[in-house]
């Protein structure tokens, strides 16, 4: 956090043009300790710390912040972002005064020469359309929508679920690509990828949402390789309860060849060590149960058939 404050401490925009309110998800001694005693070494002239009475997610702490912003324009980043020094100039640069204005920015994640998985998935941020580690509104336009939907929990889908409000609400988004954020990848444990697969419950509400918007942007068909990994899988435990040898034979054959197809994929750009081979292998193994399991608790508790 402390290397993304210095950085919006030299913007290149005239320190009493901008103010920066650091919004703490939940109560959290330690980082409001620390923020008090960055802020006491730096020459911000607008600054505020706050924190969500509860734990609720990002999207609670960035309406937490934009609804206490005074100026016409918030940017939003995250806490492990670095906005380059024209960051806020190179947004404001693109306003003049409109009611209805939303922008993205560039977004860089700097790899390794070998990247993890992880790193590799991180990576796609560059490509998104619509990202709130680099993104800028009108206030305005933040009031039409409602802000966020603090009922995504998770840093997951809020983004676009703000997106798809915009767009559906005819505010049309900027490309701004001289406003440039670098997010560098966070340290992450072992089997990040499985502990991640938590966040697929809201790709169903988004779905129920927008519909159209969710299969045209985000997924547009279901993950029907998965699908097929857990079907042979179950159709092998069938077979072989049933002595069937020769069908439960096939269908682990079946479910071993397409784990292995799924091994090579997530293996083929990222890092070949041993203890990364063996990370891609078991996860890749309880991913496809993982994943459509909260994709249907999802479904179940938001009441929409997402396959």
């Amino acid at each position: 956090m402390v290397k993304c404050l210095n950085a919006l401490a030299y913007q290149t925009l005239d320190r009493a043009a901008f103010e920066v309110i650091v919004v703490s998800d939940g109560p959290d001694e330690l980082t409001g300790q620390a923020v008090s005693q960055w802020h006491a070494t730096q020459p911000l002239v607008n600054f505020r710390y706050v924190s969500t009475p509860i734990r609720k997610g990002p999207a609670a702490a960035r309406n937490e912040g934009w609804i206490l912003a005074g100026a016409p324009l918030i940017a939003f980043t995250d806490d492990d972002c670095l906005p380059a020094p024209n960051w806020l100039e190179a947004f404001l640069r693109h306003y003049h005064g409109e009611s209805h204005l939303a922008m993205t920015g560039r977004v860089q994640v700097p790899l390794s020469s070998q990247p993890t998985d992880f790193e590799w998935n991180t990576a796609q941020l560059q490509t998104a359309e619509f990202v709130t580690a680099n993104c800028c509104c009108s206030k305005d336009a933040l009031l039409i929508v409602g802000g966020f939907d603090e009922a995504f929990g998770m840093a997951w889908r809020e983004d676009s679920e703000l997106q798809f409000k915009l767009i559906t609400e005819g505010i049309t988004v900027t490309h701004v690509d001289s406003a440039c954020v670098r997010h560098p990848v966070r340290p992450a444990p072992w089997g990040v990828s499985l502990n991640e697969q938590k966040k697929g419950q809201y790709n169903a509400l988004l779905y129920k949402k927008y519909p159209r918007l969710f299969r045209k942007k985000i997924q547009k068909h279901p993950v029907w390789h998965y699908y097929a990994i857990v079907l042979l899988f179950a159709v092998g435990c069938i077979a072989w309860v049933l002595n069937l040898a020769l069908l439960a034979q096939l269908a682990f054959a079946g479910w071993l060849l397409s784990v292995a197809v799924f091994i090579w994929k997530r293996l083929r750009r990222t890092r070949k060590s041993p203890d990364h081979i063996s990370e891609m292998v078991l996860t890749s193994f309880l991913i496809p149960f993982a994943s459509i399991y909260w994709q249907w608790y999802g479904a179940i508790k938001y009441r929409v058939l997402l396959l």
